[in-house]
């Protein structure tokens, strides 16, 4: 994994720009459970600092998903910014999904997986070919639910039965 692997004991205490080009094989290597094919541009802008590294994660490319109506195959376009800060400390360890705990002898970073995870993150659980969620619109929209908080109101002005204004009235 030495291609998605920074150096970060070599490197000063100042701002480093990484570019990476993700390919189908990256997916081999990391997983092909989510995304088997995808073609990415990262953009990383690793900022080094006396007790912390932060790391940004500009990602922009396209994967192939197959909908889950029509078993068609379409491209998904994928944008995303994502940040994660290494902290030093003791031992490492995953505080958060954006802080983790890393000692000062390690040598470098395994940048490959979290590239990995946060595309496989931005994938939406439903699956639609964007020539059906136009229909997919339409539909929802006739079956919205609207939260009125005035219940009492929208009873009264509507007919009620009279046995139903008596055992009121009982109250």
């Amino acid at each position: 994994m030495r291609d998605f692997t920074v150096n970060i004991i070599g490197l000063s205490n100042k701002t480093h720009h990484f570019d990476f080009e993700l390919r189908d094989g990256f997916f081999e290597k990391y997983g092909k459970e989510v995304i088997s094919k995808g073609l990415f541009d990262v953009h990383v802008i690793l900022e080094k600092k006396e007790t912390f590294i932060e790391v940004e994660f500009e990602i922009l490319g396209s994967t192939q998903l197959i909908c889950d109506r029509s078993l068609e195959p379409f491209d998904y376009e994928i944008k995303e910014k994502k940040m994660i800060v290494f902290k030093y400390g003791e031992e490492a360890q995953e505080i958060s999904d954006e802080i983790m705990i890393i000692t000062r002898d390690q040598v470098s970073l395994d940048l490959g997986q979290f590239m990995y995870e946060f595309i496989a993150l931005s994938i939406p659980i439903k699956k639609v070919h964007p020539s059906l969620q136009a229909e997919d619109e339409d539909d929802e929209s006739e079956y919205k639910m609207i939260y009125s908080t005035s219940v009492d109101e929208e009873v009264e002005s509507e007919d009620t039965d009279p046995r139903w204004e008596k055992l009121k009235k009982l109250k």
